[in-house]
């Protein structure tokens, strides 16, 4: 599993996002418990975000990243992820306690296909 760590940390931190698509998928498809997967990922989740926040604010005041502007460019940006995620981690803690992990998986799944369906489109009309 310090592979799959790897990797969806890369990913998030290259990407801008994906540790959960990437390491709840590869941990429900493995068998793991839907509830118990989702909840470690959100919980590590947290600290590679923070990691990741840590750099890109460092990288902002050091003037590392020149092109970046002022930590004062980013607010609205980095307000809006943290708002977001306090509304949404309550919200799947209930989800999860309530719906069973078969309807779970299948959901993951789904939502998995219809975001690469998404890029992939966003690709085809960018080419």
């Amino acid at each position: 599993m310090p592979a799959l760590g790897l990797v969806g940390g890369f990913v998030d931190a290259v990407g801008g996002g994906g540790w959960g698509p990437v390491v709840t998928s590869s941990l429900v498809g493995a068998g793991g418990v839907p509830r118990y997967v989702i909840g470690t990922v959100n919980t590590a989740e947290f600290l590679v975000t923070a990691a990741i926040s840590a750099s890109f604010i460092a990288a902002l005041f050091s003037g590392h990243w020149d092109e970046g502007g002022d930590l004062a460019n980013n607010a609205a940006a980095v307000a809006g992820l943290i708002t977001g995620g306090l509304i949404a981690a309550p919200l799947a803690g209930y989800a999860v306690k309530r719906i069973s992990p078969r309807t779970l998986g299948i959901a993951v799944g789904l939502l998995i296909l219809l975001l690469v369906m998404f890029q992939a489109a966003k690709l085809a009309a960018w080419i």
